[in-house]
C-alpha cells in the first residue's frame, strides 16, 4: 500500500484488560493515552482507538471491540494496527496467528509496541512471545483453580445470595439478613404449599415492589434459583462444575466426589423437609411438562384440575364474548394436536360446574357424620386384609424392612450420594408400602386411634369446604383444599376426587 508522505498514516489502536476491576480499569485508561500521545508523538492519525473491558485474552468470539476493529480493517478504515504487546492482541497462539495473517492478508500490518516488532518482521518470534503469553494463562489459571479450591474446602461462598449479607472485611463469609430470609421463606410457602408456579411467585412479589439482590425485578429464573439452592439448608456445595479447558473457557460438571460439601447450620434458613419437597415438586413438573406438555398453572380456578379420562391431559379454559360472556373448558389435547388426538370432545360451562361444585361440597359439609362413617368405611373397606400371610407379625416384619430400606435411602440422598429426583424415584414405592400395611395394621387391630385420625382429618376437611362456600371468589388454592382432581370422561361424565380421600390414600370417586 502507498502513502503520501505529506498525509498523515492512519492507524488504529487495540487495548484489552481481562477483568473489570478498578486497577484493571485504570490500567486501560493508561493503555488508551499512551495510544493517543503515541499517535500525536510520530504524526499519526488516530481514527479508531478499539477497547475490550473484563474481557479474556483466551477467546475472540466474546470480543466485541476486537471482532469490530476486524471488520473495520475489512473497509480498509486504517493503515495499521497498534497492540502495546503480544498479550494484549490475545493469549491464544491459534488466534494470534490467525488474527495478524488475515490483517496480512488486506495489507494491514500490525506493530507491537514493547516488543518494537511488527508482523512484517516474521512469525516466529512473535509466535514463541504468543506462546509464553498462552503459558502465562495457563498457569494463572491454575493458581485461580487452587484459590476456589481451597475456598471450597473451608465451605466458603463467593458469589452473592438472596437472603444472606457479607460479612464486614471477609468476603466469603455470609450472614443471613432477616428481612430477605422472610422473603426466602413465603417463596417456598408460596411453591410448596399453595402450589404457585414459579412466574406467579415473581409476579407477586414485584406487585408487592420487592426487588432481588441485585436490585433488579424478580423473575422466573430467579424464583427457580432460590428454589435448588441447597444453601437455604445450611449445606454449601461448591465445586458443582470445573473449567475443562482454559482455551476454550468449556465448563465441565463434577461428580459429588468432586465436590466439596460443608455443613453450616447458622446458615439455614429453609428446614430441609420443606426443601426436599421443593425438589420433588420441581422435578414432578418438569417430567409432567416434558411428557405431557402440561404446565403447572394456578391462574383460573379449575386450572390442571380438570383432566381429560381419555388422553390424560389437562381442560383448557376457553373465553368467548357474544351477547353474554361465556367461559367454558375442554380437552387441551384434543384442541391442540386435533380430534384424532382424543375422542373427548365434552364441553364444560365453568358457571355450571361452579354451581354443581358448590352444590355437592355444600351437601358433604351439612351432614359431617355422615361424611365421616362414609370415609371409615371406605377406609376398612380397601385396607381389609384378604391373604391369610397378613398377619399382624408378619406386618410388623414387613413394615420394619421397609422403613430400613428407606431410612438407607435418605441417609445416602443427605450424603450427596443420590440426587433428589433418585430418592424420590427410590422411596415412591416404598412410602406407599410402608402406608398399606400401616393401614392394614390399624384395620387388623381396629385401633381406635386411626378412627380418632379419620375424625379429625374429616372435620378438618369439612372446615376446608366451608372456606371455599363462605367465598365471594373461589380461586384455584381454595379448591385444591379441598378437592384433588375432576376427570371427564368420553362420555361426558364428571368424576370427583376428594382431597379428603386422597390424604387418607383411599381410591375413591364421586360422580356429580
Amino acid at each position: 500500500m502507498m502513502f503520501n508522505s505529506n498525509q498523515k498514516r492512519k492507524i488504529a489502536a487495540y487495548c484489552r484488560v481481562s477483568t473489570e476491576k478498578e486497577d484493571q480499569l485504570l490500567s486501560l485508561q493508561a493503555q488508551k493515552e499512551f495510544f493517543e500521545e503515541y499517535a500525536i508523538k510520530n504524526n499519526f492519525e488516530l481514527v479508531e482507538l478499539y477497547a475490550d473491558e473484563g474481557i479474556s485474552g483466551t477467546k475472540l468470539k466474546n470480543r466485541k471491540e476486537f471482532n469490530r476493529m476486524m471488520a473495520d480493517a475489512q473497509r480498509r478504515k486504517f493503515e495499521c494496527v497498534f497492540v502495546k504487546d503480544v498479550s494484549r492482541l490475545a493469549r491464544n497462539v491459534v488466534d494470534f496467528l490467525q488474527s495478524i495473517r488475515k490483517l496480512k492478508a488486506l495489507n494491514i500490518d500490525c506493530r507491537f509496541v514493547t516488543a518494537n516488532m511488527s508482523s512484517n518482521d516474521g512469525e516466529l518470534t512473535l509466535t514463541i512471545l504468543a506462546a509464553v503469553a498462552q503459558e502465562e494463562s495457563a498457569n494463572l489459571s491454575k493458581r485461580v483453580k487452587f484459590g476456589k479450591k481451597r475456598n471450597a474446602e473451608k465451605g466458603r461462598v463467593p458469589n452473592i445470595v438472596y437472603g444472606y449479607d457479607k460479612t464486614v472485611g471477609e468476603y466469603f463469609n455470609l450472614t443471613i439478613n432477616e428481612v430477605e430470609s422472610k422473603v426466602v421463606k413465603r417463596i417456598f410457602d408460596y411453591y410448596v404449599n399453595q402450589r404457585h408456579g414459579a412466574n406467579k411467585i415473581a409476579q407477586l412479589l414485584n406487585k408487592e415492589g420487592l426487588v432481588t439482590k441485585r436490585k433488579c425485578r424478580w423473575s422466573q429464573q430467579a424464583i427457580s434459583t432460590i428454589l435448588t439452592n441447597p444453601l437455604y439448608t445450611g449445606k454449601v456445595i461448591n465445586g458443582k462444575e470445573s473449567v475443562k479447558d482454559f482455551l476454550t473457557g468449556e465448563r465441565a460438571k463434577n461428580g459429588p466426589e468432586q465436590q466439596f460439601i460443608v455443613d453450616k447450620p447458622e446458615l439455614t434458613i429453609i428446614d430441609k423437609e420443606l426443601f426436599a419437597k421443593a425438589q420433588s415438586l420441581l422435578a414432578e413438573r418438569t417430567e409432567n411438562f416434558r411428557l405431557t406438555n402440561k404446565r403447572q398453572s394456578n391462574k383460573y380456578c379449575f386450572s390442571t384440575l380438570i383432566k381429560c379420562g381419555d388422553c390424560g391431559y389437562s381442560f383448557r379454559r376457553t373465553q368467548r364474548k357474544y351477547v353474554n360472556e361465556y367461559i367454558r373448558w375442554c380437552c387441551s389435547g384434543r384442541n391442540a394436536n386435533g380430534v384424532d388426538f382424543c375422542n373427548n370432545h365434552t364441553i364444560i360451562d365453568e358457571k355450571e360446574l361452579l354451581e354443581e361444585i358448590k352444590s355437592y361440597l355444600g351437601g358433604l359439609v351439612s351432614s359431617k357424620d355422615k361424611l365421616l362413617k362414609q370415609t371409615i368405611a371406605e377406609f376398612k373397606k380397601q385396607y381389609k386384609p384378604e391373604r391369610n400371610e397378613l398377619s399382624e407379625p408378619f406386618i410388623l416384619t414387613e413394615l420394619t424392612r421397609l422403613k430400613k430400606a428407606k431410612s438407607k435411602q435418605t441417609e445416602m440422598f443427605e450424603v450427596d450420594a443420590i440426587t433428589i429426583n433418585e430418592l424420590k424415584e427410590r422411596t415412591t414405592e416404598l412410602n406407599l408400602a410402608i402406608a398399606k400395611y400401616e393401614n392394614e395394621l390399624s384395620a387388623i387391630r381396629g385401633n381406635t386411634s386411626i378412627l380418632s385420625r379419620i375424625d379429625e382429618v374429616v372435620r378438618k376437611y369439612c372446615g376446608s369446604i366451608q372456606a371455599v362456600l363462605n367465598a365471594e371468589l373461589i380461586d384455584n388454592a381454595l379448591l385444591r383444599k379441598v378437592i384433588d382432581k375432576i376427570v371427564v370422561t368420553v362420555e361426558g361424565e364428571l368424576q370427583v376426587y376428594l382431597k379428603l380421600f386422597s390424604d387418607l390414600e383411599i381410591d375413591n370417586a364421586v360422580a356429580i
